[in-house]
This record gives C-alpha cells, sequence and structure tokens, in this order.
C-alpha cells in the first residue's frame, strides 16, 4: 500500500562497502535528508563482508562524500555519525543472517524504529540468490512493520535464469514487496512520456501507425569500459543496456493508455508492449565492437586492449536492431534500437518521425529537401523534448529549412533530483510504479533470448565513430535511417 508520506525506517544496504553504495546511493541518501525527505529517526545500516566497525564504516562513508563534494566536512561528519552503521556479515551461513537480524532488531531498538525496513542488494549478480536465501532463513522477508527488497539491474542473465530468481524471491516475498530498480525510471523525461503523450491530445492523435514512419531509440555512451571490465565482458551491451533502460523506453513510448495512474493499471499495458514483440530475426540485429580509435581529441584502445579484457573476446559493444510490435498501434512501424560504447557522445533518446507528406509542392526542380516532422524526448545529458518541423526561409525562393520548437527541463526548472533520488522516495512510499514487475521482466528477456542464444557474427567500428557502417546497412534496407544527431 502506497504511503501517504514516508515513514521512519530501516534503510539495510548489502554490499555497503562497494561502488555503488560509496559513489551513488550515499551521495542520493544525504541528499535525501538535506531536503528533509529522509523520515525522521531513520536509520542506515550498511552490511558487508570487510571489517570495519561503524567508526570505521563511517570514515570510509566520510571519504566517499568528500570525494562526491556533496557538502561541508561538518556536514558529513555530522551525517556520518547520526545515520549510518555497519554490520559485518561473516558469510552465507544461516547463522551469518540470524546475527544480521539481531544487528538489525538492535539498532531499530537503540533509535526507536517501528520495524519498518528496506532491504538493498547492491550486490553483483551471483550473490542475490544465496543472499535471498539467507534472508529468508533468518526471517528478515517480513518484520514487526513493512518489508521492501530492492534488486539493481541486470536481474537475471537471461529468461531462465530470471525465472529462477523470480520464483526464488516469490517464495520469501510477496510481489508487492518487491522493487526491481531501473534508474531510467526515475529520471523525469522518462516519466514525463506518459503526461506527454496521454495528457496532449494533439500528441495522441498522431501517435499511431497512420501518422508514425519510424521510432529511433538510441542510448550512445562516449566512455568505454572502465573499471567494470570483469562484469562487462560477461554481460556485453545487449544485457547491460538494451534489455533494461532501452526496453523500458519502448514500453513507454509505445503502450496504450492505462485504465487508471494506478501502478499495476500502467505496469500492464508495458507488459502488453513486449507480448505483442515480434521474435528477433539474426538479420535484425548488429553486433559491434570498438577498436582503437580517437575520441575527444584523445587516442584510446580498442575493447581488446582495454584492461581486464581478453584480447579474444567476443563480447559486443554495440548493438543495433530492429523491431516489429504485431498490434492494432503500431502495426508496420519499425522500432530502431541502438546502443554503443566509444560514440562520439553520450546521449539517450528517443525520435518519433512522422510520415512525410504523400506530395510536395516545395520539391520542384531546385530539389530543395523537405524533412519529415520529428518529436525528440531528450533523456540525457539534456532532459526535454523538441519538435522538427519545416518553415519558409524568407525570400521569393520556397526555400524550406528545419527548426525546432524546444523545451528542457533545466530552463523551466532548474537542476533536476538525480532518478535515484525520486526512486528511492518512491520504495519508501511503498509506490511501485516507476519499477518494473516480475512478468515484465520475464517478457524482456523472452524477446531478446534468442539473439543470446544465436547471436549474429560481430563487426567492428573505431571508437569515436559513429558505430559500424552495417548498423547504417540495416535501416537502410527497410528505406529508412537514422535522425538522432
Amino acid at each position: 500500500m502506497v504511503s501517504a508520506s514516508p515513514e521512519p525506517h530501516l534503510f539495510v544496504v548489502m554490499g555497503a562497502t562497494g561502488n555503488l553504495m560509496q559513489l551513488k546511493l550515499l551521495p542520493v541518501l544525504f541528499s535525501l535528508q538535506g531536503k528533509g525527505q529522509l523520515p525522521p529517526g531513520t536509520r542506515v545500516l550498511g552490511v558487508a563482508r570487510r571489517a570495519l566497525d561503524d567508526v570505521g564504516f563511517r570514515t570510509l562513508a566520510a571519504s566517499s562524500l568528500r570525494s562526491a563534494k556533496v557538502a561541508s566536512d561538518e556536514q558529513v561528519r555530522a551525517f556520518c555519525d547520526t545515520f549510518l552503521f555497519y554490520h559485518q556479515l561473516g558469510g552465507e551461513t544461516e547463522g551469518s543472517f540470524a546475527d544480521l537480524r539481531r544487528r538489525i532488531e538492535q539498532v531499530e531498538h537503540d533509535h526507536q524504529l517501528p520495524g519498518n525496513r528496506i532491504l538493498y542488494l547492491a550486490l553483483p549478480l551471483e550473490a542475490i540468490s544465496p543472499t535471498v536465501e539467507g534472508i529468508g532463513a533468518a526471517g528478515l522477508n517480513s518484520g514487526p512493520g513493512w518489508t521492501r527488497v530492492v534488486l539493481e539491474k541486470p536481474f537475471g542473465r537471461d529468461l531462465a535464469s530470471a525465472r529462477s530468481l523470480n520464483q526464488l524471491l516469490g517464495r520469501y516475498f510477496a510481489e508487492q514487496q518487491i522493487f526491481r530498480i531501473d534508474h531510467y525510471l526515475g529520471k523525469e523525461t522518462v516519466q514525463n512520456l506518459l503526461v506527454f503523450r496521454f495528457a496532449n491530445m494533439f500528441v495522441e492523435s498522431l501517435w499511431n501507425r497512420e501518422r508514425v514512419d519510424q521510432v529511433e531509440i538510441t542510448v550512445a555512451e562516449q566512455v568505454g569500459v572502465a573499471d567494470r571490465a570483469e562484469y562487462y565482458d560477461s554481460a556485453g551491451a545487449l544485457r547491460d543496456m538494451i534489455q533494461n533502460h532501452a526496453t523500458q523506453l519502448l514500453t513507454l513510448v509505445a503502450m496504450e493508455p492505462p485504465a487508471t495512474r494506478e501502478a499495476d493499471s500502467i505496469r500492464n499495458e508495458k507488459v502488453k508492449v513486449l507480448q505483442s514483440a515480434v521474435r528477433i530475426r539474426p538479420a535484425d540485429v548488429v553486433r559491434g565492437q570498438y577498436t582503437s580509435g580517437t575520441v575527444n581529441s584523445q587516442a584510446v584502445p580498442g575493447y581488446r586492449q582495454e584492461p581486464g579484457i581478453p584480447p579474444t573476446s567476443g563480447t559486443e559493444t554495440y548493438v543495433a536492431l530492429r523491431l516489429k510490435l504485431d498490434n492494432w498501434r503500431w502495426q508496420n512501424v519499425p522500432f530502431f534500437v541502438r546502443t554503443g560504447k566509444r560514440l562520439p557522445a553520450k546521449s539517450t533518446q528517443v525520435i518519433v518521425t512522422f510520415k512525410a507528406p504523400p506530395v510536395s509542392i516545395f520539391q520542384t526542380e531546385e530539389e530543395y529537401e523537405v524533412n519529415p516532422d520529428r518529436v525528440t524526448i531528450l533523456v540525457q545529458p539534456q532532459e526535454g523534448f523538441e519538435i522538427a518541423f519545416e518553415v519558409k526561409v524568407p525570400g521569393r525562393e520556397p526555400r524550406v529549412q528545419t527548426h525546432r520548437m524546444k523545451f528542457h527541463y533545466a530552463d523551466v526548472f532548474g537542476p533536476l533530483p538525480d532518478g535515484y533520488e525520486t526512486l528511492l522516495v518512491d520504495v519508501m512510499l511503498g509506490d511501485p510504479t516507476h519499477f518494473v514487475r516480475a512478468d515484465e521482466v520475464e517478457e524482456s528477456w523472452r524477446l531478446y533470448d534468442p539473439v543470446l542464444q544465436h547471436p549474429p557474427p560481430l563487426v567492428f567500428y573505431p571508437a569515436g565513430s559513429e558505430g559500424p557502417r552495417e548498423a547504417e546497412a540495416l535501416v537502410e534496407q527497410w528505406g529508412h535511417r537514422w535522425f538522432a544527431d
């Protein structure tokens, strides 16, 4: 049940000495506390195997917060000393989790907490199942108040593992207790998609096969693998970006109007989109890997020369694919989805391109080009949307140019909260709207499983380029082109 306001609770982070906690969750919790959005009395218990006590953990956390330059040393120290506690987990044995339960109950007793708990599993995929088993064996899946468990992506590695993990979670938690987090769903522009589509009648009346020519989703990254070599080489671009972030954008762009704003009403429509997706053929997929090149005027190594990457790795760093939705709204409208590392710029955007006029009186013997109208939803680094349309250039000649009407969130509302801030507050409220439901996870893996089982051959592209030429050919063979800048 969704609370009217966040209630005091114990925020337990499993994997508290890892990068996710130190670089992301700590600054977000610090920010929420500074904004008064952390319920009074709430405390944070970090759990990991490293040999630390409360003082050692607070020192580690303070160092991380100072590195993030979130506030003064005095504010950082006050936050750490007041809110942070630590428990060293001895292992994955039943006794270790029984000790954790006692530590949780001790902190709750000492600070007069009502027994509400958030269990945030900031852990690698292979550690999730034994941790869930330990939580269940110790009875930490329920308590005096409410209990909620948060899981990061990747949720499984394929359809079989996702189903297995869902079944395991279902043994100990009800679905309404489980919050599968995808930080894209916390972004204002992504959440605005429903408002943009369903609160503006002129948009919704055009959002269908009669008016739309193609939909393009691009998630481009400038960076290489950085310090994620071990994880990334075992995952690849399809698991790391397409199956979750890009697919979430797809479902929100393509879904039907929900009956209500209730979480399950919205999530039902997202699942229907995935259920309507036609099996992806190998010919509709391009898998690429970057070679050495130049990014931002700096020479960078190829993927196989990155530290920690095997010299013969066949992992893809780029994927482009064509999707078809076999439903009434989108029949015969192609959805082109791509993601890649070491591209010219970081950018996430959705471009909806409308059909060109059937006859154009402006394309005469002078061949003045008339471009189709487009709506671009900007997700990052800029957030907002732009509408591209044709205008006449002043003068006697009927020259036409494309211009854009722009709305950028930062220009109107100033800096936006981090997506994690929005989502953590939703967890505290018990609102699952912007989280991924079990059947949605499985439908997403169902869509991409054939590609994982029978991956197309790897092609190569220089770092700093737009990606492999084969990705251009993939779109061109259907009479289309990529429009993203």
